[in-house]
């Protein structure tokens, strides 16, 4: 007998809206058809239940760095990830030597294949100079499309984004190689300027990297990449909701003009994410995490902004209290838009019949209380 669970009385957050005393049926690891002259189930009245979270960009968690190149490792920030309401997430790495990213990407293809992650994001080295942030200078390199295929070859099938400079030399052919491979590429960490971003997106890139942050300022006679990416329809713009990186106005901005449909939010999460304050690794760099804030320890790039400790379930709260966006829009940015960018919209992304059975509770105050990947309770509520 396949398991049934039926959740009752919350808000329930579909596609068409929001559901007032709501009803959500299991069977197995998916949703399936309600059946609404079935009596009993779980009372989740007072509380909220969204789809599972989905972040493209997250580099580490619980004190675990997805570029260590250690499965267990690696295993232990998504569960740290999961436990927030992140049940589907593309691993990113940093700037490294390419025979190193190479080895780091093995070990995450086979994570992908068993399910645990839903691919790789190399998040350089083929990035600028000039806006490498918490990236080790030394390292960097133009995307010679050689290298570039060389790093998707290594990740056998699981590389599913990969961010560059696209003013670089090799960058647009990069870009149109990254496209023909079925592999997302995005513009981020750039000295671009808006025509050269342009060029980049007709040669086939969909993602703006965190946009606002590692690349030029949006001015009135140079809007540079921002204006570029923001206002055309075919890029999704990545956006961090910790109120480090952001400033909320810049935030409205840009969900004011790529709207929700456009938007993923994601953490840059590193390993001190689900952890206190203290000294971790980022790669081969140190970080500082001092109230709450990662920053690069030494070297060339001290001081500079060192990904987040940020975690799904506090971007949603922030999102629908502090920035007042509505709570159908914060689902798309945090779920349903990523889902589709990945390509895995029929599987995930929202509250539907045959899809994976993958929610999140909430309670009125939008705190997590619950999270469900595949059927199975990661974090099973307390309800009387």
């Amino acid at each position: 007998m396949i398991e049934r669970t039926v959740l009752t009385g919350a808000r329930v957050v579909l596609p068409t809206g929001v559901a007032e005393g709501g009803r959500v049926t299991i069977e197995g690891d998916r949703i399936a058809a309600d059946r609404p002259q079935e009596a009993g189930g779980i009372d989740l009245a007072g509380h909220w239940i969204v789809p599972g979270f989905v972040d493209i960009h997250v580099h580490g968690g619980g004190g675990a760095s997805f570029s260590s190149g250690d499965a267990e490792e690696a295993l232990t920030a998504i569960r740290t990830h999961r436990a927030h309401g992140t049940t589907t997430m593309v691993a990113s790495t940093v700037t490294g030597d390419l025979d190193d990213l190479a080895r780091q990407a093995a070990t995450l293809a086979e994570l992908t294949e068993q399910g645990d992650l839903a691919g790789i994001h190399f998040e350089g080295p083929f990035i600028s100079p000039h806006r490498c942030g918490a990236h080790q200078p030394e390292l960097l390199r133009d995307p010679d499309p050689a290298d570039v295929r060389k790093l998707v070859d290594a990740a056998r099938g699981a590389a599913r984004m990969m961010t560059l400079a696209p003013e670089l030399e090799g960058g647009l052919e990069s870009v149109r190689l990254l496209a023909e491979h079925g592999v997302i590429a995005a513009v981020g960490h750039t000295d671009s300027t808006y025509e050269a971003t342009l060029e980049a997106i007709d040669a086939g890139a969909t993602v703006a990297t965190h946009l606002f942050n590692a690349m030029p300022s949006l001015l009135h006679r140079a809007p540079g990449p921002i204006a570029a990416l923001l206002e055309d329809e075919r890029v999704t713009v990545e956006l961090i909701d910790d109120g480090t990186h952001l400033h909320p106005a810049a935030l409205q901005l840009a969900f004011n003009q790529a709207g929700a449909d456009r938007v993923a939010f994601i953490t840059d999460a590193m390993g001190a994410a689900g952890m206190s304050d203290g000294m971790y690794p980022l790669g081969p760099m140190s970080v500082e995490v001092k109230d709450g804030v990662a920053r690069i320890a030494d070297g060339p790039t001290a001081g500079s902004i060192a990904g987040s400790t940020l975690t799904l379930d506090t971007a949603f709260k922030r999102a629908v209290t502090v920035d007042r966006l509505p709570v159908e829009d914060a689902v798309r940015a945090l779920s349903t838009t990523p889902a589709r960018l990945l390509g895995l919209s029929d599987r995930i992304g929202t509250i539907e019949a045959g899809k994976d059975a993958d929610l999140v509770v909430l309670n009125g105050t939008f705190d997590l209380v619950g999270v469900m990947r595949k059927g199975e309770w990661l974090v099973k509520p307390e309800v009387r």
